[in-house]
């Protein structure tokens, strides 16, 4: 079965649905699990659908964003804890929004030391308790701008000024889809212009993308894969189709 068609028979099963299983597509459409955890990656990066624990959904019956939270736990945590790695005590950083940095902020807190500039509430929230015994305190930002309608966080034309203001040593990013040709890319506008921006004003720019967003593209391109410093995903990415023209296009590539 031909890659459009499947799509067409995921579509027609969500529009009678509105949610359905992984095992009932794979019954559908005769095809294996991964065949449609890829179709289902990238359907949802291009807007048409929601993944949750064990299936999809439409976008307009959005997963609450504690279930969103819960799905890659251990990928992403993974992906936290050696971006971590590449941290020094009095460094400034960007961090954007979303489930992945908000488990890296998680681990960010144990380090201390460093100036984090966020639009993410639950970002600086994970922060504000991070001034443990033997730990330095990090100092933490919150961009000002509009409320994003889709996350916890700020976007729009203030939050991109107020990004134009400071000059970071690393931007810290997880995009929804990463792929050879486009790079990092997110679906939503707003959120792809916060990303944008701190990676402008950033000297490095460090990449966070589990193995289920390699070779993906979303609607919006934000960063090209040459100003991309590193790229930090899983062990597992290493089996990915998309993997080898990753690892040719950029610089350094992390397995975690």
């Amino acid at each position: 079965m031909w890659q459009e068609e499947r799509y067409q028979r995921i579509r027609a099963l969500l529009a009678t649905l509105q949610r359905v299983t992984t095992d009932r597509i794979v019954t559908e459409l005769n095809v294996s699990r991964e065949t449609v955890r890829r179709d289902l990656v990238a359907l949802e990066a291009l807007g048409e659908l929601k993944r949750i624990h064990g299936g999809a959904i439409t976008v307009e019956d959005e997963a609450p964003i504690a279930e969103r939270a819960h799905i890659n736990v251990k990928f992403k945590r993974d992906l936290a804890r050696a971006a971590v790695s590449l941290l020094s005590h009095g460094q400034t950083v960007f961090i954007d929004a979303g489930t992945t940095t908000e488990i890296l902020a998680q681990e960010l807190a144990r380090l201390g030391g460093l100036t984090v500039i966020t639009n993410s509430f639950n970002v600086a929230l994970q922060l504000r308790g991070s001034n443990v015994s033997g730990s330095l305190h990090n100092e933490v930002i919150v961009l000002g701008g509009s409320l994003c309608d889709r996350s916890p966080a700020t976007v729009g034309a203030t939050t991109v000024a107020e990004i134009g203001r400071y000059r970071a040593d690393l931007a810290l990013l997880s995009p929804v889809g990463m792929d050879a040709r486009h790079g990092a890319s997110n679906y939503d506008q707003r959120e792809s212009e916060v990303a944008r921006a701190m990676a402008e004003h950033a000297e490095r720019v460090v990449i966070l993308a589990d193995y289920s967003k390699l070779g993906v593209q979303s609607r919006i391109s934000f960063c090209a894969p040459e100003r991309i410093d590193v790229l930090v995903t899983n062990q597992r990415a290493s089996e990915e189709a998309a993997f080898g023209a990753l690892k040719a296009g950029i610089k350094e590539i992390i397995l975690a």
